[in-house]
This record gives C-alpha cells, structure tokens and sequence, in this order.
C-alpha cells in the first residue's frame, strides 16, 4: 500500500512540476508586459490566475516609437504592486505628449496612482491626476500631457505606501 502511495505521489509530483513548466510558457518572463499563470510577467497573455496582458507601446528613442497626443495617447502600462513597488520604477516621456497610464494591481493590497509634477505627486496635493481604490487584479488608467520640462513623477499615497518607496520618476525627453 505504502508503495503505491510514493509511486502515486511521485506522479502527482512530475504532474505538478509539468503544470508549473507549462505555466512558465505561458506565463514566464518573455519581457512583453502580461501575466502568466500566477501573475508573473508574460509574452502571451493573462493566465488562471487572472491577468494583464499586452505591452507598453514604445517609448522615446525605441524603434517604432510615436508620441502620443490627446486625441491618441501612447499607453504605458504600470503594474502596482505586488507590494510596495511600481514596475517599471521610471519611465521616460516626450515633451509635449500624451501618455494613458494603465495600471495594474497585483497582490492582496488596494493602491492608488497619482500622476504629475513632482513636487505636487509627493505631497499628494488635491487636484492631481489620480485612480483611486485600485484593488488586486484590477486596472485603471490616468491620461496627462506632458506639457512642461518636468520632473515629473507618480505614487500610491494608501496610507504608508508612498512611505514605504511605492513612487516612480518620469524622465522628460527632448
């Protein structure tokens, strides 16, 4: 009896390690910007666990970059989370354009994000560009032109997150 259990568990293990394996190709590193079966970064598409899927368009000096305008905004996608981190942690603009920001919470915690002139993102001052209650696995977007030379910078102002490091710089180009 005790034999068939291993052999039955050994089985269950390669099921569970094949499982995990076929998760990693649909939801492994590939760098595009999605989620794969856990939540981790992905070159397909969302996965059993829920997803963002598909990537930032091109930013200043990339191949195929376009500046985005109020009437077609380039979209950068933000992850929040998980924990106290936005991914990526800077993120470079042109002057003068338009950028949708679609930002994405992974994790258990609820966050925010706020965007604009530095100065006014880290003392959360009313009136700048923000989503609000951004729970887990849940997206929400903020449109700003970057009119001015900056510095420009976003952050979760939850209680303790921006305290915590939960901010990102946005870097002016031209």
């Amino acid at each position: 009896m005790s034999a068939r259990l291993g052999i039955a568990g050994a089985v269950l293990a390669v099921a569970g390690a094949v499982m995990v394996g076929a998760g990693s190709l649909v939801g492994g590193n590939a760098g595009v910007g999605a989620f794969g079966m856990m939540g981790g970064a992905s070159g397909v598409a969302g996965g059993m666990m829920g997803g963002y899927a598909g990537a930032s368009a091109p930013g200043p000096g990339a191949t195929g970059f376009v500046a985005g305008t109020q009437a077609s905004p380039r979209v950068v996608r933000v992850v929040a989370g998980p924990g106290y981190a936005f991914t990526p942690s800077t993120i470079t603009v042109a002057k003068g354009e338009t950028v949708t920001f679609e930002v994405a919470s992974m994790g258990g915690l609820t966050h925010e994000f706020m965007v604009g002139p530095a100065d006014a993102v880290a003392a959360d001052q009313a009136g700048t560009p923000e989503a609000a209650g951004i729970g887990m696995m849940q997206t929400a977007s903020v449109t700003y032109t970057f009119d001015g030379s900056g510095p420009y910078a976003y952050a979760c102002h939850a209680a303790g997150h921006y305290e915590a490091g939960m901010r990102g710089a946005i870097t002016v180009a031209g």
